[in-house]
């Protein structure tokens, strides 16, 4: 297993991560299989998307309107409690097929790291599983 380490620069945004995934993949040893990724934050996710200019925020904008504004409970702070539904909306884990140590993306499919409580420092869990 692996781990990586993300620096965010900014409250909210969407960072492009594939070729650090692939770099990771350069160096395993199987050549073909499952990459896995779990954040391990409760204020970030991942998922794959497109990433054509304004694409990022068009994605940000969109996530910020599913998120009713409520008079939250959270005791830490009320104010992020928006930044945890989103990350468990979104999702905290990806599992990804590669061969020849490379992703199967589509043509536009980018790996993204949601920030949503930035900026910070983030740290993902990266395993790979052989394929048979």
């Amino acid at each position: 297993m692996h781990r990586l380490i993300i620096k965010t620069a900014k409250k909210r945004e969407v960072l492009d991560i594939t070729e650090l995934v692939e770099d990771q993949l350069a160096d395993s040893s199987s050549a073909s299989g499952i990459c896995h990724l779990f954040v391990l934050h409760t204020t970030a996710a991942l998922t794959t998307a497109d990433l054509d200019a304004g694409t990022d925020l068009d994605m940000l904008d969109a996530f910020e309107a599913m998120v009713p504004k409520l008079r939250y409970r959270h005791p830490h702070n009320p104010a992020h409690v928006g930044d945890h539904i989103l990350s468990a909306l979104i999702g905290t884990s990806l599992s990804l097929l590669f061969e020849e140590r490379k992703l199967l993306l589509g043509t536009w499919q980018r790996v993204v790291l949601i920030e949503l409580d930035g900026p910070r420092e983030r740290e993902l869990a990266l395993s790979v599983s052989a394929s048979a």
